[in-house]
């Protein structure tokens, strides 16, 4: 008897390995998981973004730079000085980056109609059908935007997401490297007070 319940003790310990194993596996491989994963740590307030008033340090950081908005049109950051810039860079194949687009698309939809402010999702995807579907299939309403020329490193140095905010006057007061909430009360004020 006691050998039977060994046996089936050791089974029930091998299923429960291969389950564990098949997970982690599962979570490792698996974009959509992973950001899963990480949404559930946005959602619990984990990562928050903070804007500083004075700016990032006591220079001010040149962000100017040029982008191509949906339409094909280049612009300039130096031409929408006077607007509060919001600048996030991403790509589908992002883990994090896909983990912080619902909150994105909230605080986007919130104030897209508020002409004080500029929202920039520059899409690092070498296919841009990529983005455009990956928007599409997830019902977000940002515009696709990419970049026409250098960026400045102090700006975006590679890291995604990297997430920038510059004032009316065009300096950068805040750069956050990795995902954050940034639907929440506590950003959205920060940004209104910029205004």
């Amino acid at each position: 008897m006691d050998q039977k319940k060994e046996k089936s003790k050791s089974v029930l310990n091998k299923v429960y390995n291969i389950l564990f194993f098949g997970l982690l596996i599962f979570f490792i491989f698996s974009t959509d998981a992973k950001s899963w994963v990480m949404r559930q740590m946005i959602s619990v307030g984990l990562f928050k973004p903070d804007i500083q008033k004075e700016g990032i340090n006591k220079q001010e950081i040149t962000a100017a730079f040029s982008f191509r908005d949906e339409s094909g049109n280049i612009l300039s950051t130096k031409d929408l000085k006077g607007k509060v810039i919001f600048i996030n860079f991403w790509a589908t194949w992002c883990p994090p980056c896909r983990a912080e687009m619902p909150s994105l698309n909230e605080m986007y939809n919130k104030l897209k109609d508020d002409d004080r402010y500029v929202f920039l999702f520059i899409n690092e995807d070498e296919d841009l059908t990529k983005a455009t579907s990956y928007l599409q299939k997830n019902n977000f309403a940002m515009p696709v935007i990419t970049r026409a020329g250098q960026i400045p490193p102090q700006v975006f140095s590679g890291t995604l997401p990297t997430t920038v905010v510059l004032n009316k006057e065009g300096k950068m007061v805040m750069k956050k490297e990795g995902l954050a909430n940034y639907n929440n009360q506590d950003f959205l004020q920060q940004l209104e007070d910029l205004l």
